[in-house]
């Protein structure tokens, strides 16, 4: 038996999707907020739309020498993308009804309402396992 049975893939636990109401714009035949689905990401996932969302910036007064700097409200915006199941922010005909062509646009359209958007926003960086939103910890850098 290998020393690291304890840690081979068999024995890792699987997350299970959840269920969340996002807005109260979206509802059912009797009132309800319909609820979304959303999965975890993995962390190759988040190191992929991080990626995406960081560019290179000149340091100021150090010339040809550049610093990373993070897109937030995209990065936020992709993982949340990312996270939904259902609805599908694929899906052409649902897209085509918002009048929009990205997954990203349409979850900007279907959740209209800046306070519900920061509620979801801090919904699923919770879900996803960040006890401190990724907002705080810029806000806390900078001070």
């Amino acid at each position: 038996m290998s020393k690291f049975a304890q840690f081979m893939k068999g024995n890792k636990v699987t997350k299970e999707n959840e269920f969340h109401p996002v807005t109260k714009s979206l509802c059912d035949e009797n009132g309800n907020p319909l609820e979304w689905e959303f999965r975890h990401i993995t962390s190759k996932e988040n190191e992929t739309i991080r990626e995406s969302c960081t560019k290179e910036v000149p340091v100021t007064g150090k010339p040809n020498m550049y610093r990373p700097k993070i897109n937030s409200s995209l990065y936020i915006r992709k993982m949340i993308t990312a996270s939904i199941v259902t609805p599908d922010l694929l899906d052409a005909e649902l897209q085509d009804s918002y009048d929009v062509k990205t997954p990203e646009d349409l979850l900007m359209a279907m959740v209209d309402d800046p306070g519900e958007y920061n509620e979801l926003a801090a919904y699923v960086q919770k879900f996803q396992g960040f006890d401190v939103s990724f907002e705080d910890k810029v806000e806390e850098a900078k001070n």
